[in-house]
């Protein structure tokens, strides 16, 4: 490894990155310059920092390893993130988040459905879920970010966590949301030439197009095992109502593909522009970009099997075996597939490239924690709408909270999971915000009760199929074998391995239909 010029590079990042935080600082005035960038952030600055919002290291390393275990299927996350993340995103929910954000002066996505249904239990509830839960995500982006750097340039992965969490703390911390978009837009463009790069290498390594139907091949390869749970090789959809196919479908596609509508450190990216025709000047770019991260992502994962069965008669989850648990580790699949394939150069850039994607994540959802916590639900919900010139040292306080809790998480969480902990909170996203996000853009006669119902029993339907139905976390939890004896109260069914997103999403938007035309009479009486 030339230390040398790999302390060259990633200086020059870190340079960067800091001036660009540094100029977020400076121009970061007031209240809502911190919150949501003075509502004048550039469309094609908005698309960059959206996408590498939303396009992490959970991706590009968890989503990646994903796609090398379930093989090509994950493209049709590929279609959802563009069809539902940035289409329905931009053209169906960014233009009235923007037009209702402004009328309201909303700063934050809890305060938009506050303010539009004028309840401070609404907005105090949101961000309470917000900065209780979104820790999970940010540590699986964390994870996926640290990870690559213990592969890569063999730091342990205690060193690696550390250096890498305090330079995303430092600039988000300072910086508001002008320095987040700014920084962003610096590392969606390293993300985008670096995917770029990887694709057409992989392609040469492997043998070009042609190399799909020799993937088609490997299909013997599959160990019995998940031959056995539905896996039918890696250019094919897993069997039809198998346990893998739903784990597929319900959770990685169906959690990511429609969570995403929901999240809100990518709703606010909405309230940052001037009008709706930058969204719409927005729309292409950030189309392009997500193409780009995700379909690389997952071709690139997939193919990996072929390049290592080639080099090394073995498939990509034969050679990240975990020590300790005997488990394949697949969050470290692409980062061995890199160190291994790619020249030293490359190596550099990607690595780079990762780190630029997990950082323009987690310094969105930071942001998001330490607004839901300054504005949200300590100055909206706890001070009835005083004390505003604490929110933004509140916030900062947030931040460094939920700094904390992630640093913890990461050394806790079990190994492999950056794919399946991303769509879990995503999925709980959906369920929770999505119908009130819904009623409060599109539907005028729901009801402040009927939005509280709703969020309340998607957030208990998801919390209790996590607790004690989905196995994946039941099991890992230990509550339902402590009340109940077994793992999973549904163990042994295919209802084990159905997302929770399947369950109280439906249960949520029912709810809060049911319930906002119920109390209609009452609230137009008032």
């Amino acid at each position: 490894m030339n230390y040398q010029v790999l302390i060259i590079v990633i200086g020059a990042y870190v340079l960067a990155t800091a001036y660009l935080g540094w100029l977020g600082y400076k121009k970061t005035k007031n209240a809502a310059d911190y919150l949501v960038g003075g509502r004048e952030i550039h469309p094609v600055l908005m698309s960059l920092a959206y996408g590498s919002t939303f396009i992490s290291t959970s991706a590009i390393v968890g989503f990646g390893g994903a796609a090398a275990f379930f093989g090509m299927g994950l493209l049709w996350l590929t279609v959802l993130n563009i069809f539902v993340g940035i289409f329905i995103a931009f053209v169906v929910f960014g233009k009235p988040t923007r037009r209702i954000g402004a009328e309201l002066d909303a700063h934050t996505f809890p305060e938009l459905l506050g303010r539009r249904f004028k309840s401070r239990f609404i907005q105090g509830f949101s961000g309470s879920v917000i900065a209780a839960l979104m820790p999970l995500y940010a540590a699986a982006v964390m994870i996926g970010g640290a990870r690559f750097l213990e592969v890569q340039i063999g730091l342990s992965y205690d060193l690696a966590l550390f250096i890498f969490s305090v330079v995303v703390l430092s600039y988000v911390f300072f910086g508001g949301l002008k320095g987040v978009v700014y920084t962003d837009a610096l590392q969606g463009t390293l993300m985008f030439i670096g995917m770029i790069i990887l694709l057409f290498s992989t392609y040469s390594l492997v043998g070009g197009l042609g190399s799909h139907q020799a993937l088609t091949d490997l299909a013997s390869k599959v160990p019995e095992k998940l031959a056995a749970a539905g896996h039918q090789g890696w250019t094919s959809m897993p069997e039809l109502g198998s346990g893998m196919w739903w784990t597929l479908v319900s959770t990685i596609v169906m959690g990511v593909g429609i969570g995403v509508l929901a999240q809100p450190q990518l709703a606010v990216r909405f309230m940052t522009v001037k009008s709706g025709k930058e969204l719409n000047r927005a729309l292409i770019p950030g189309g392009i970009f997500i193409f780009m991260m995700t379909g690389v992502a997952f071709v690139v994962g997939a193919l990996t099997n072929l390049y290592f069965w080639q080099t090394q008669g073995k498939i990509s989850m034969a050679l990240v075996v975990d020590q300790v648990t005997g488990k394949p580790n697949i969050d470290k699949i692409i980062p061995t597939f890199i160190n291994s394939a790619m020249p030293e150069w490359f190596g550099y850039v990607f690595m780079l490239s990762l780190i630029a994607a997990a950082m323009s994540t987690l310094s969105g959802q930071f942001h998001a924690i330490g607004t839901s916590i300054g504005r949200d639900l300590y100055q909206q919900a706890i001070a009835k709408g005083r004390h505003q010139d604490r929110t933004v040292p509140i916030a900062k306080f947030g931040i460094f909270v939920a700094f904390v809790i992630t640093i913890i998480l990461s050394y806790k969480l079990a190994p492999g999971i950056v794919a399946i902990a991303t769509a879990l909170y995503f999925g709980m996203c959906a369920a929770v915000f999505l119908p009130a996000f819904v009623s409060a853009l599109f539907w005028k006669s729901a009801t402040k009760c009927g939005v509280i119902a709703g969020m309340l029993s998607g957030f208990f339907a998801w919390g209790l199929w996590v607790l004690f139905f989905h196995e994946k976390e039941s099991a890992a939890l230990g509550i339902a074998k402590t009340f109940f004896g077994k793992t999973s109260l549904v163990s042994g069914t295919s209802w084990a391995v159905v997302d929770p997103i399947i369950i109280a999403l439906p249960i949520s938007a029912i709810v809060t239909i049911a319930a906002s035309l119920a109390t209609r009479p009452n609230e137009a009486k008032q």
